[in-house]
């Protein structure tokens, strides 16, 4: 078989000078950036990591240097930036285009898995999939899992046997991570070992259903793309030559795979930015892995280091505090973030007898600030785990203080908006049977068994979206199924636009829907919501894929909540709280066995990253910063037991904070 080796064009001499003058360039970089933010700007070819600390101007390093590199002449569609977030990407891009102009629109910006969607379907012949593979969010996965281990009767062992949400994440973490199932089980799940071999049994039946029914999951999508880049095919070869610049954000949160499909990307061009914090690596419960960052400089070439330790966001003692917190560290960067903001106060680390007392004081120091001028939007409570703060959310309600607690359900896990999708996932593929058995149990009369029995006569070609709904003579086929055939066959005509398939479901499904939910009228405005996002599409492949990759968040009954108070204090764990900031922040429970947790320090690695959160935590603060323990916690076994600081705050030198202890001079009633 002969390979192709293709050509890349060269630059003239001309061009050259003209690309590397600096005096052609419309923006003054140099001006308008610090010299480590310079530095990383104005490097071109090669392998770069560029260390940025907490509020040290990464995303605005990045903007500046996709527009360095536009004016250089590249073509902006050679520039591949990856984000974790489309939106990322997108302000990134959008700020890009106000520095200097639309060219930069132009960049190829996005997350893994909405680059490897765009690459795997314009690729497709060479991977050997169809081009309009469905996508399956995480539910739409648990779903397809769940039915695998409905139909092996697993539910009948004698033991408890993983439920269906465990079980795609040790897939999905064995699939990540790059290592067995078995590995995953004995670190992460080490009861359930004695049913691996099950385990494998069903992932095997879902990877060939996902394949036989032209269906990926997020992780797919990402094994695709890697093995596609790796096996070098012309098509392969053909995309890198494309890519001149790789830039990669947040490249402390990448896992295994991820770093496999950015090494794949550079083996041409071996052009290479990456960004990222690894004080703030904290996401291995995901997979994410800490040692992408630390070991760069092996992976790669000639990797240059470049650290930015100017911070833009916390006041001087802030972040002389946060530096001692990561000093101790075992493995890290070196770097030590300064600020010309100098004064602000200096940290507080609050002693409270009790957890009760603990909320009071949260409670009575946000009303003192508010009367020095902060609105409500300037504060956040942060914890390690979401229960901290019940006690705090009592006394909040009490105060009339009003909050939003970060987590909870988002919009496309609503069952209303995964029923409209579940109908429209038919439409673009007819041998997607998770989405069947949904519509089909919305249907009196349609229990699990009927249900099972009409999709194996889908699956066994008995009947298609093809059939006339009266040549179907089995008694299984009331009358309402019949409509619902006619539906879809209506919707699955290729012709009409996602938004006219949307409106006819709509029609269908409305009677269902209201006999469903009792808040249905609040529902509603969800579903009309999902229409007119629909209507921004001519496709219905990437109607679905950017519903599945990229979803809305919020359903209206949240974003109804949020109107109605404009003004909210913000209670957030610490990882949802990564890459925001407030003016003033309390951490609260800092508590030895609470922050670090007990089960963390059977494990260095673990209790590493407990501090990399607590340096999370506290350089969210630009103001003000409060860390509170209670001293006293009740345990529903040994009753009221004392408890210890934490280590991360007990180890710190006491100039760098002030502490306080509280008193109780309330009259108590009781």
């Amino acid at each position: 078989m002969e390979k192709k080796y293709l050509l890349k064009s060269q630059p003239s001499e001309i061009e050259k000078i003209r690309i590397n003058d600096e005096s052609n360039f419309t923006i003054n970089y140099k001006e308008l950036l610090n010299p480590a933010q310079y530095e990383a700007v104005a490097s071109v070819e090669g392998n770069y990591l560029v260390i940025a600390g907490a509020g040290t101007g990464k995303t605005r390093t990045l903007v500046f240097r996709v527009a360095r590199l536009v004016e250089m002449g590249y073509n902006p569609q050679s520039l591949l930036l990856l984000t974790f977030t489309r939106k990322a990407a997108r302000e990134m891009m959008n700020r890009a285009e106000v520095l200097l102009d639309s060219r930069c629109g132009k960049v190829n910006g996005g997350t893994f898995h909405s680059f490897a969607n765009i690459t795997l379907r314009k690729s497709s012949n060479y991977i050997g999939i169809n081009s309009n593979f469905i996508i399956l969010d995480q539910g739409d996965s648990e779903d397809v899992i769940n039915l695998i281990k409905g139909q092996k009767k697993l539910g009948e062992l004698k033991k408890r046997f993983p439920n269906k949400q465990t079980l795609y994440k040790i897939f999905s973490l064995s699939t990540n991570m790059c290592k067995s199932m078995e590995e995953i089980v004995i670190q992460e799940y080490p009861h359930f070992a004695l049913y691996l071999q099950e385990m494998q049994d069903i992932k095997k039946v879902y990877e060939n259903y996902k394949k036989k029914s032209s269906l990926l999951d997020y992780d797919d999508l990402l094994i695709y793309l890697r093995d596609f880049l790796w096996e070098f095919s012309p098509a392969a070869q053909s995309l890198l030559n494309s890519i001149n610049f790789v830039m990669v954000d947040e490249y402390q949160d990448t896992n295994k795979l991820q770093a496999e499909v950015v090494q794949g990307l550079t083996q041409l061009n071996n052009n290479l930015m990456v960004v990222g914090d690894d004080s703030q690596s904290i996401y291995s419960f995901r997979g994410a892995n800490f040692k992408n960052i630390i070991e760069f400089p092996k992976l790669f070439r000639d990797v240059k280091v470049i650290t930015l330790e100017e911070n833009y966001r916390s006041s001087q003692t802030i972040l002389d505090f946060t530096n001692q917190i990561i000093e101790y560290a075992i493995e890290k960067y070196p770097k030590h973030l300064f600020s010309h903001k100098h004064g602000g106060e200096l940290p507080v680390i609050i002693k409270a007898a009790t957890e009760n007392m603990q909320s009071r004081f949260i409670v009575e120091r946000i009303l003192e600030l508010r009367e020095e001028g902060l609105s409500l939007n300037d504060f956040a409570v942060l914890f390690r785990s979401s229960f901290f703060s019940f006690d705090l959310e009592i006394e909040l309600s009490k105060a009339n203080i009003p909050f939003k607690k970060f987590g909870g359900m988002k919009f496309i896990e609503t069952a209303h908006v995964k029923d409209m999708l579940a109908f429209l996932r038919i439409s673009a593929n007819p041998k997607d049977f998770v989405s069947w058995y949904r519509v089909l149990l919305l249907h009196d009369g349609i229990g699990p068994k009927k249900a099972q029995t009409i999709i194996d006569d889908f699956a066994t070609g008995r009947i298609s979206l093809g059939t006339k709904p009266d040549a179907i003579v089995n008694p299984l086929y009331k009358d309402h199924i019949f409509s619902l055939f006619l539906l879809l066959q209506e919707i699955h005509k290729e012709k009409s636009t996602p938004s006219e398939k949307i409106e006819s479901i709509l029609q269908y499904y409305e009677p269902f829907f209201m006999d469903k939910f009792d808040d249905f009228n609040k529902r509603k405005k969800d579903l009309e919501i999902f229409l007119n996002i629909s209507q921004n599409y001519k496709s219905v492949d990437s109607f679905l894929a950017d519903m599945a990759l990229e979803p809305p968040q919020d359903t209206v009954i949240d974003i109804e909540a949020e109107m109605k108070e404009n003004e909210f204090l913000t209670l957030s764990t610490i990882h949802s709280a990564k890459g925001l900031e407030w003016n003033t922040v309390f951490i609260i429970h800092a508590l030895e066995g609470f922050f670090p947790s007990s089960m963390s320090c059977e494990s260095l690695d673990q209790l590493e990253e407990e501090r990399r959160l607590m340096y999370v935590a506290s350089t969210r603060a630009k103001q003000n910063l409060y860390i509170t323990y209670p001293e006293k916690i009740f345990d529903r076994f040994n009753g009221i037991t004392l408890a210890k600081p934490s280590r991360f705050i007990k180890e710190l030198h006491k100039d760098l904070s002030e502490q306080w202890v509280l008193e109780d001079r309330s009259f108590n009633k009781y």
